[in-house]
């Protein structure tokens, strides 16, 4: 008996690949095979993810947009559509659906109606740059991005340096290549120059992962205008 035959109607919060297509998983294709909605960050990103995958006996699904500029207004119609039996898949442009994602609200609003929620597991960029740094690996923080505005991410900082007074814990975060000066000098006000792991375009062709002082890493990047998605890392202590 399949997934999808166990129960009577579920939403499946299916995890995509964060660059490299071929991180996608078997379970993930036969759901997003087998359901008859996805609702998609991107429709486009979510079709070009199928069409590349489709063989010739498979149905493709209807897709619809959900992200977070419309997700207050989604939540309602695809809660209507779960109830009436049908079986729907979130997934983001990358990544699990939740994750520094839209789709916290949806699982919410399905635990409260008592509908199954499902994680089908995949590609993360949190924890496979927490694999590929060397540094400890079994506590770790994650912040997802830091805030836009200077005084705010500061503050965020700051509270994370107290917090980690009393607790050993890897912290990592994301940042865009618009933000990523910014948000290193800031680091390096509140930290001082430790030693850091920054991990840029992870799975994808132009994979780039550095380690070492914030000056350091902050040089090259002035040099060289920084390109692509990048997660940050470290541990306070664990420097050298």
């Amino acid at each position: 008996m399949g997934l999808l035959e166990s129960f009577n109607f579920m939403l499946f919060l299916v995890a995509t690949p964060i660059g490299n297509l071929e991180d996608i998983t078997l379970r993930a294709l036969d759901i997003l095979f087998s359901v008859p909605i996805i609702y998609c960050e991107d429709t486009r990103k979510t079709l070009n993810l199928l069409t590349h995958f489709k063989k010739p006996e498979h149905v493709l699904p209807r897709l619809f947009s959900y992200f977070e500029e419309n997700e207050q207004t989604k939540i309602p119609e695809i809660i209507t559509e779960l109830k009436k039996g049908t079986d729907i898949a979130l997934v983001t442009n990358s990544g699990t659906p939740t994750i520094s994602d839209p789709g916290f609200k949806l699982v919410r609003e399905c635990r409260k109606e008592n509908i199954k929620v499902i994680s089908i597991p995949g590609p993360s960029s949190p924890i496979s740059g927490l694999a590929s740094s060397g540094l400890p690996t079994d506590k770790f923080t994650f912040l997802g991005f830091l805030p836009n505005k200077p005084n705010q991410r500061l503050k965020l900082l700051e509270n994370v340096k107290k917090s980690l007074e009393s607790l050993s814990s890897t912290i990592i975060f994301f940042e865009s290549p618009f933000r990523l000066i910014a948000s290193l000098t800031d680091l390096n006000l509140v930290f001082g120059d430790i030693e850091i792991t920054v991990c840029r375009e992870l799975t994808k062709v132009f994979e780039e992962i550095k380690a070492g002082k914030i000056s350091s890493l902050l040089e090259d990047f002035l040099k060289k205008q920084p390109k692509g998605e990048f997660v940050i890392l470290f541990n306070t202590k664990s420097q050298d």
